[in-house]
């Protein structure tokens, strides 16, 4: 999947501008960068939420906006930073709902619906609280729900929109966990917007950096996070260390720049 030369404004005022990059199939590809630099508007136009006033998204070469709803569904999953859905739903309903895609209007869930289904809810390790309403689960549970939902559709590419949001540590290390699980062991290439630099260099194998509504780097996590580029990115002095445990990079801020107001 690719943008090509992507323009995008709100209310006429550019936002996103020269967007120019392809996602590489089978790796984990985290979208970093300060508050209101395109982040999650750069994910919506992947997933066809927004259309760009220029340039086009390609998906296997394809224009997406061509493509008709059903047929985009069946090929790229999304999960948004917030979802809702009615608190007496079960865990099984509300994953049935991934399904929709390959349903007709006339025609019920079939077996072959019920068993990717329940291989959604196997990957996302949700099947003992199937019969659970959505009410009574944690914040965690309720993430992986949405999760397996987004899997129910059997798509290659799952995008995440901030999916460690308003969770507490362990939780964001259980649902990182399970993103390079389900990309590790079920080969699904997944994008998504991560805050945390340190995260991202933990659970990501490629960043895609923007300021401003442009791409700063598109690349490997090594070659991306270093002080200089964390410096021109988030205007904060960093040092630099790598984990004895797990031997990646980690960032650890030390100071707002001078110039960072100016």
């Amino acid at each position: 999947m690719e943008a090509d030369k992507i323009f995008f404004s709100y209310n006429e005022e550019p936002f996103l501008t020269d967007i120019k990059l392809t996602l590489e199939q089978g790796k984990i590809t985290t979208i970093l960068g300060p508050n209101g630099s395109g982040k999650s508007t750069l994910l919506n136009l992947f997933v066809r939420q927004f259309l760009p006033q220029k340039g086009e998204i390609l998906l296997e070469s394809q224009s997406i906006r061509k493509m008709k709803e059903k047929e985009l569904a069946k090929k790229i999953a999304v999960v948004h930073q917030h979802n809702t859905a009615p608190g007496d739903l079960t865990v099984e309903e509300l994953v049935g709902y991934g399904r929709a895609p390959h349903q007709s209007f006339w025609k019920g869930r079939t077996k072959e619906d019920q068993r990717h289904i329940e291989w959604a809810m196997e990957a996302t390790h949700i099947e003992k609280m199937k019969e659970k309403n959505i009410a009574e689960l944690s914040g965690g549970e309720r993430q992986r729900t949405w999760i397996a939902m987004a899997l129910a559709q059997r798509t290659d590419l799952l995008f995440l929109d901030e999916p460690t949001t308003y969770l507490d540590i362990a939780y964001q290390m259980e649902i990182l966990n399970l993103v390079r699980e389900l990309n590790h062991t079920y080969g699904i290439t997944i994008v998504m917007v991560l805050h945390d630099i340190n995260q991202a260099i933990q659970y990501s194998d490629k960043l895609i950096i923007l300021k401003s509504g442009k791409v700063k780097y598109v690349g490997n996590v090594e070659e991306g996070i270093s002080e200089e580029i964390v410096h021109e990115i988030y205007g904060i002095d960093v040092v630099i260390r790598y984990c004895p445990v797990n031997h990646c990079k980690y960032i650890i801020p030390i100071q707002l720049r001078k110039d960072k107001y100016t």
